[in-house]
């Protein structure tokens, strides 16, 4: 982590307003009423780095705990849905859709989850935490048969809508 990450400035000797706090430097959550409602969506991308044995099960459909893929994506899903619960200073939102793909290729699964919501917020913190307990929930499904998956590159990828506009890491 950057010096500048490490200590609220972008780097560049202007401070960065971090406004989870109060003038104290209390943690709050941002008042986010005087924002307009707009349509946002963002897209977070994982993966689950797996043995051959346990990508062969995957495909096969042959795991002890049964169809990975299905639980994974009703994890992710559900955790997008629950995100203010386990994130303390993220708002609730009426999320309008989440959707989950996931490919199993050589070396694992790849997780990408797409969020939408018309909010005074944005949905980046849902579609991560979306990935985030998908992969988890990959890695409980198939550590009978790969006590070694690993998650990896959890991110954002994209984000549309907001006052900073659209974005994309490709």
């Amino acid at each position: 982590m950057s010096e500048a990450a490490m200590d609220g400035s972008s780097g560049d000797d202007a401070p960065v307003a971090l406004t989870h706090l109060d003038e104290r430097g209390a943690a709050r959550m941002v008042d986010i009423s005087g924002k307009p409602v707009t349509t946002r969506t963002a897209t977070a991308r994982g993966v689950v780095l797996l043995s051959p044995a346990a990508v062969s099960a995957l495909r096969d459909d042959a795991l002890p705990k049964g169809d990975a893929l299905a639980v994974t994506r009703i994890a992710a899903i559900q955790a997008a849905k629950h995100t203010a619960d386990l994130i303390p200073l993220c708002h609730p939102l009426p999320l309008s859709s989440v959707t989950v793909d996931l490919e199993v290729v050589d070396e694992g699964v790849r997780i990408e989850v797409s969020v939408r919501t018309t909010s005074r917020t944005g949905v980046e913190m849902e579609a991560l935490t979306a990935v985030s307990v998908g992969c988890l929930t990959l890695i409980d499904m198939v550590k009978a048969v790969d006590k070694h998956a690993t998650i990896t590159d959890v991110r954002v990828v994209a984000k549309a809508g907001g006052r900073s506009g659209d974005w994309s890491a490709t």
